[in-house]
């Protein structure tokens, strides 16, 4: 019996809303003329006339109610989207009902005074009966959702108030907002939703200790990394589970859910400044154009890809010679960008004619070239390799790009590329000086881009320390020293479509990396997120530096003479260009023969070519007295 009548409310539930609204209105028709007449009402008005236009005014209602959709939500999770509404309805059907009055002249049985005041209790009466249910709604939850776990919010501004009323409307059975931190003294001891700010962020540990907080959640998606560590310490502590929400670049319009709450991660730590794009010069570059990546399954590629796709360009080229790394990127961009017409074309950047039909058969007026080998220690193992692929590969897509007069060239490389101590770092900087001597012959913009570190790359340090994180240690740094300049994969992506956009031609780009961080600081960060103390539950071991690494990277030399450029985060070295006869002709001599070459002299080779490359690998040590940054 007791199942059966809610079972009964709910089937039956649109007519039942229908007549309470119906009841609403009549009793704030009667209530206007009491209030009107100092509820002493004349007996004329208990006419029949006067019933008729409470039936008009109710039919009026009705369409107008139903036309906003107010017949269909639920009271409990009544807003102020369901408030505008009830105004717009309540507005419409009244001024339909006053021109009615007014057109047939029946001041008489309605006064003016009683349409005004209807309005008014009209629109009380429904907005207060939706929230006094959403009210009572909330207080029950509250009374059965109290065993959830104890959750405290760090930041008590928009984020935070969105984020604890979705907790308290969807997640009353998993945990119970217990109150705020946040550093603004003005909002100290508030009140928000029923909930206080109970302190600053420096008084956290008091908090989580006397309120026996089980979950922290920071709600500052606009925090910088140093903002984020300082909280991030503060709140700490055994058993503490602490999420965060994304960057505000993720949240869309501003909306917090609960879905998107997630651990701290190490990007949180060493959080950037979001990058702020030309967008209408990105899209001149892209929209309505054919665009082709190499390089598309990895990391960069990838993601450049996605970035592409944002600007609507005629056509998306993906090459790419691993299979499934070209299977994985084609299916998630038809996925999310069905509009866009994606052709994936498995092919070596060192094969010429396969490249050369992909050229004749989609003639791209912009190309990306992200594909290379990166992984100093390997190229320092396969010198050959690192040479007909960085080298050999980026001669036969610049060549074709000119060939096809395409609009646009550009090449990514990397600070390993500045004053070289690797075969990998060399093998870019020969590429780059092809690109910048080919640009002087040819009607293509061609372009350099050169960034440090991609956090979370293939292949990088961040997922090599998660593992041996996991296996239980040790996490292994070559060196205490060793410190790299890093950046976000979707930050240095939309940095070189930025960067291709301003380009001239010939320029080598190099993007604002920040500040660079200790490895050792990376590795101890990735312990304590992973709820772990360095040299007590995971130690930290020094193996000493591999062939061809630095201590340290250089993103440009005094003489590229870098200078600021349009956009904050891009600066451009010019440098002198090598003559393109003289640089065709060494590039010829380093491929010619290659396969049959052995490492001794493909080193010799590549510093025929690039004079200050010093390999330890010959004896030789590279000068780490000086430190060369960008002039900021």
């Amino acid at each position: 019996m007791s199942d059966a009548m809610p079972e009964l409310l709910l089937r039956y539930r649109r007519p039942l809303v229908v007549l309470a609204h119906i009841g609403i209105w009549a009793t704030a028709f009667v209530g206007a003329y009491l209030i009107r007449f100092d509820f002493n009402i004349p007996e004329q008005y208990f006419d029949w006339p006067v019933l008729a236009w409470l039936g008009v005014l109710v039919t009026f209602r009705l369409v107008a109610y139903g036309y906003f959709g107010l017949f269909h939500g639920m009271w409990k999770y009544t807003g102020q989207r369901d408030l505008i509404d009830i105004g717009k309805a309540t507005s419409a059907s009244t001024a339909a009902w006053a021109l009615a009055l007014l057109f047939l002249n029946m001041r008489a049985h309605v006064p003016r005074s009683v349409v005004v005041a209807e309005f008014m209790l009209t629109f009380a009466l429904v907005g207060g009966v939706r929230f006094a249910n959403r009210t009572f709604a909330q207080a029950t939850r509250n009374i059965h959702g109290a065993a959830g776990r104890r959750m405290l919010i760090v930041g008590a501004g928009d984020s935070g108030e969105s984020l604890l009323r979705e907790a308290l409307r969807n997640m009353k059975d998993r945990v119970q907002p217990i109150g705020f931190l946040d550093d603004n003294p003005l909002k100290q001891k508030m009140l928000i939703h029923g909930i206080p700010v109970l302190g600053t962020i420096d008084d956290a540990g008091h908090v989580l200790e006397q309120q026996d907080i089980a979950e922290v959640v920071i709600a500052t998606p606009a925090a910088t990394g140093a903002q984020m560590r300082r909280i991030l310490d503060a709140v700490r502590r055994p058993g503490v589970t602490v999420r965060t929400l994304p960057s505000m670049e993720h949240l869309i319009d501003g909306r917090v859910t609960i879905n998107q709450l997630r651990e701290v991660n190490i990007e949180d730590l060493l959080g950037r400044d979001p990058v702020e794009l030309d967008m209408r010069q990105i899209s001149d570059m892209i929209r309505n154009e054919v665009v082709l990546v190499t390089g598309a399954g990895g990391s960069i590629g990838s993601e450049l890809c996605r970035q592409v796709c944002r600007f609507q360009p005629r056509g998306l080229v993906l090459v790419e010679q691993a299979e499934n790394a070209l299977y994985h990127v084609h299916r998630e961009l038809k996925g999310r960008f069905p509009d866009v017409d994606v052709h994936p074309r498995i092919a070596d950047i060192t094969d010429r004619v396969r490249l050369e039909a992909v050229f004749r058969e989609f003639e791209p007026g912009l190309v990306l070239h992200a594909a290379a080998h990166k992984h100093v220690p390997m190229m320092e193992w396969n010198p050959t390799e690192a040479v007909k692929n960085n080298i050999g590969g980026t001669r036969i897509l610049a060549d074709l790009a000119h060939e096809h007069h395409c609009r646009r060239f550009v090449m990514i490389s990397t600070d390993k590329a500045v004053n070289p101590t690797s075969v990998m770092g060399c093998t870019k900087r020969v590429s780059e000086l092809y690109v910048q001597a080919q640009a002087q012959r040819s009607e293509t913009r061609f372009a350099t881009v050169r960034f440090g570190n991609v956090l979370g790359s293939n292949g990088s340090v961040i997922p090599l320390f998660r593992g041996q994180i996991a296996k239980g240690g040790p996490v292994t740094v070559t060196h205490p020293d060793m410190q790299r300049y890093f950046m976000t994969i979707p930050e240095a992506s939309q940095l070189v479509l930025q960067a291709g956009a301003i380009a001239e031609s010939g320029e080598v780009y190099v993007l604002d990396m920040g500040e660079p961080v200790l490895i050792t600081t990376l590795a101890e960060d990735l312990i304590r997120l992973s709820g772990l103390e360095p040299g007590e539950d995971i130690e930290i071991v020094f193996t000493g530096t591999r062939p061809g690494e630095k201590l340290f990277e250089e993103l440009s030399w005094d003489e590229e003479d870098a200078e600021k450029t349009t956009h904050a985060k891009i600066f451009v070295g010019k440098g002198e260009p090598r003559d393109v006869d003289a640089i065709t002709a060494q590039v010829d001599g380093l491929l010619s023969g290659i396969d049959a070459l052995g490492a001794a002299e493909v080193r010799a080779g590549l510093r025929k070519v690039v004079p200050n490359f010093k390999s330890p690998e010959d004896g030789e040590q590279p000068d780490m007295s000086r430190k060369v940054i960008l002039i900021r």
